[in-house]
């Protein structure tokens, strides 16, 4: 007779401690989780920021594609986030532009601006799994996402190539929200700055198709910063990198830099670049 056939009551008994221990255990993990993800998305960021970096496109049979751009932050009040960039070389893509402005609510809005058009045309939400300009970016990563749109769990602590790392499970409460069905974050937890990031697509829970790395991140005015980072797609291995040059926070950048005109008209944003 087997040892539970013997203590049939104790094992009845292990069997409701884990049946009140285990959901305990997942509600601990999602408050940790939650807990983490609101403290990366407050890490201290300065008011604003400008930045001038450079965009390099890899692939398999091809030479590099190396891109110069400006970007642009300003934080609004009540919680509006406002993202400018510009790219201005070479000359197949200068002057190209995106300007994104998100929500308190969690709303976006996004347009892109097309020199050969001559004009500026918003992205529709149906578009924000669709590649900006031909990168391994979404639209939907150069969004500010709140951390309420997503369900967090926190998973364990794991060192990455020798740094510490507490991993982040993120899925969207509201699948048609994003274009990802989950993505796990490598979380270093003195800078709060997301090491590593795994993108699946929806009802793919084993294999990421695309992945962030950040190689190095500095100390500028006091504000972590990352100045070097990948983006793969792995399945394609098309890759690119983001490096950035110079940033500079806190310069008090206007409401109107984060316009349609400005966006249109890059003699309006030159002034601003650092």
């Amino acid at each position: 007779m087997s040892g539970c056939g013997v203590a049939r009551g104790r094992c009845f008994l292990l069997i409701g401690l884990l049946g009140l221990l285990l959901p305990m255990i997942a509600t601990a993990d999602a408050e940790r989780g939650r807990a983490l993800a609101q403290q990366v998305y407050d890490r201290p960021d300065g008011r604003d920021a400008a930045s001038r970096g450079t965009m390099i496109l890899t692939e398999a049979g091809r030479e590099p594609r190396v891109r110069q751009l400006f970007s642009y932050r300003r934080d609004g009040t009540g919680g509006e986030v406002a993202n400018l960039i510009r790219f201005t070389a070479p000359a197949d893509i200068a002057d190209t532009g995106l300007l994104t402005i998100d929500r308190a609510d969690g709303s976006t809005d996004q347009w892109v601006y097309l020199p050969a058009l001559g004009r500026d045309r918003r992205i529709p939400s149906s578009r924000q799994g669709g590649r900006f300009v031909g990168s391994d970016l979404f639209y939907e990563d150069l969004q500010d996402r709140k951390v309420d749109e997503d369900r967090h769990r926190w998973l364990r602590s794991e060192t990455l190539e020798g740094v510490a790392t507490e991993v982040l499970e993120s899925e969207p409460v509201d699948p048609s929200s994003s274009v990802y069905g989950r993505r796990l974050s490598w979380i270093h937890p003195q800078t709060l700055i997301p090491m590593r990031v795994d993108f699946y697509r929806p009802g793919a829970q084993q294999k990421p198709f695309k992945r962030l790395r950040v190689y190095k991140v500095e100390r500028i005015q006091g504000y972590w910063t990352v100045t070097d980072s990948l983006v793969e797609d792995l399945e394609s291995r098309h890759q690119t990198r983001l490096t950035t040059d110079k940033t500079v926070y806190d310069q008090d950048l206007p409401e109107r830099l984060f316009s349609n005109r400005a966006l249109k008209d890059p003699a309006l944003e030159r002034p601003f670049r650092p």
